[in-house]
């Protein structure tokens, strides 16, 4: 399974809200059979520019972020579910790559 990562914007709630948006997202995850890794919070702030969602206009948001290894055909039903959440104001997957390897790209350094 390859490996993803959750960006994931809330609006600004209370804690107990916000902790039960992130449970239901971090469940939904697990039933679709994706294994979470880590969660990440990041804090709330100012969002970049006002969103408008779900007839809502947000100008701030909790961040997290959301490592998961998950099948690929599983993150269309997955983003949907997000998309439809009223709590979620941006979720985005992106693919996390394998680790880059620790050698240099252009050679021994040493070699002039």
């Amino acid at each position: 399974m390859p490996r993803y990562e959750l960006a994931l914007i809330l609006k600004a709630m209370q804690r107990p809200e916000t902790t039960a948006a992130l449970r239901r997202t971090v469940e939904s995850l697990m039933q679709r059979g994706a294994v979470v890794r880590d969660l990440e919070n990041l804090g709330e702030r100012l969002l970049p520019y006002t969103i408008t969602k779900h007839n809502q206009k947000h100008s701030r948001g909790a961040y997290f972020l959301i490592d998961f290894y998950s099948a690929t055909d599983v993150l269309s039903g997955l983003l949907d579910h997000l998309h439809r959440d009223v709590d979620v104001v941006r979720p985005t997957v992106l693919k996390k790559d394998d680790q880059v390897s620790g050698s240099n790209c252009c050679g021994d350094p040493t070699v002039i």
